[in-house]
């Protein structure tokens, strides 16, 4: 079965490509820390596999005083609680990097469908629709090269179930590769999104 492929993959890719991401986590590390008060990694509590709860990793990109459990697009003015490191790691999703921890210690995989927050349960019953929550999910999808933030919760929903359908070792490679080529451009990101 695939799924156990996958894995295997998952954690051999991100073994290999430690000298790279290693020394970029470091100096992120340092930026998030020196330049706004509070924590460099926050913390989220998602949905897994099989509608299972993890504890999610990133690098903080919002101010202290800005809600952790409320998705950006529903903040008044998202644009006031990010930091100027915020922004620049977002733009480029480099505020997902932590997740390479999460990959190891197997809550994700480096393609899924994205984690839904605890609270979205609009999306978690779309994604039940067509098949996607009993898969892993991921560090990047199918959704985030096809539009990603500006994409409506159904359209997104339907893509994971596409995904899920169509899931292989070719398909995760297409995907990461494009999905490398949207974050050094920024595109499909829209601040106030939902990823």
């Amino acid at each position: 079965m695939y799924i156990y492929m996958k894995r295997f993959m998952d954690v051999l890719c991100i073994i290999a490509a430690a000298p790279l991401w290693v020394p970029l986590l470091a100096v992120l590390a340092v930026l998030v820390g020196t330049t706004s008060s509070g924590g460099v990694f926050f913390t989220q509590k998602r949905f897994g596999q099989d509608k299972k709860f993890f504890q999610l990793y990133k690098f903080r990109s919002m101010y202290t005083t800005a809600p952790s459990d409320m998705p950006t697009h529903l903040l008044k003015n998202p644009q006031a609680h990010i930091t100027p490191v915020g922004r620049l790691l977002r733009k480029f999703s480099l505020d997902e990097l932590p997740q390479i921890f999460n990959i190891l210690a197997g809550d994700m995989s480096l393609v899924g469908p994205r984690p839904a927050l605890w609270n979205q349960d609009d999306l978690i019953a779309e994604r039940d629709k067509h098949g996607a929550n009993s898969i892993p999910v991921g560090l990047t999808g199918l959704a985030q090269i096809r539009g990603r933030d500006e994409l409506p919760i159904e359209t997104k929903a339907a893509y994971d179930g596409e995904y899920a359908k169509k899931m292989s070792l070719s398909f995760d490679i297409k995907i990461i590769f494009q999905t490398a080529i949207s974050a050094l451009t920024g595109r499909g990101v829209k601040e106030g999104g939902a990823k």
